[in-house]
């Protein structure tokens, strides 16, 4: 475990514009890190501990783009995302991401957008939460707002969290209802319309990159 997060920490070194400051694992971050635009992190459902996770597998109904699913090991690299800006927005890389933000979230593996639609999803017909699109190619299904519970400004790593999708107004939701063939042991990730326990996440494992800009 720690060998794969220093790999990650040195592709991120290699690949990101850190301007003067270096990311920070999660194994040395302390409780309750500023989260930035930039830093690469694990959501996990608070009610089932399943990470937020995707792959190159489509789905076999609804939209036919790829699946987006909860996963049960906490070591698997199809589970971190990107947080990224909003298209046309004037945010750095750095930057906190206070609440009522709307940014969205890269897929790291594969390089899509975590995405939703008005497509049924597949166990139990809600709003199909999907991965979409790539580097140059996103629009405003991949926007999120985010819901910070409690009296907390700024996203910070112990919080919890709700996104709601901008276009459906749906809330990124899990629950264990669990496929059975492709993904296996992999749980339902989709969005309903109303606030329930289910839709609450909190950001896990990850490099998270230190504040450079506004607070």
């Amino acid at each position: 475990m720690a060998l794969s997060m220093f790999a990650l920490a040195l592709f991120l070194y290699l690949g990101l514009d850190l301007e003067e400051s270096s990311p920070l694992p999660a194994s040395a971050a302390a409780e309750g890190v500023e989260i930035t635009y930039g830093t690469v992190l694990k959501l996990m459902h608070e009610k089932t501990k399943f990470r937020l996770h995707s792959h190159e597998v489509p789905y076999g109904s609804g939209s036919g783009q790829q699946s987006v699913t909860g996963f049960p090991n906490v070591d698997d690299s199809n589970s971190y995302w990107i947080v990224r800006p909003i298209l046309d927005s004037s945010t750095k890389q750095g930057d906190v991401i206070k609440s009522g933000t709307i940014f969205r979230l890269q897929h790291m593996r594969t390089r899509r957008w975590l995405h939703s639609h008005l497509h049924a999803s597949p166990i139990t017909s809600n709003l199909e939460v999907s991965c979409f699109g790539g580097d140059l190619d996103s629009d405003t299904g991949d926007y999120w707002r985010l819901e910070i519970e409690g009296s907390g400004k700024n996203w910070r790593q112990d919080q919890r969290i709700r996104l709601k999708h901008v276009d459906t107004g749906g809330y990124l939701h899990s629950h264990d209802k669990k496929y059975t063939r492709i993904a296996g042991g992999q749980q339902e990730v989709c969005g309903v319309r109303d606030k329930r326990p289910d839709n609450v996440w909190l950001a896990a494992e990850g490099v998270y990159l230190p504040v450079t800009g506004s607070q």
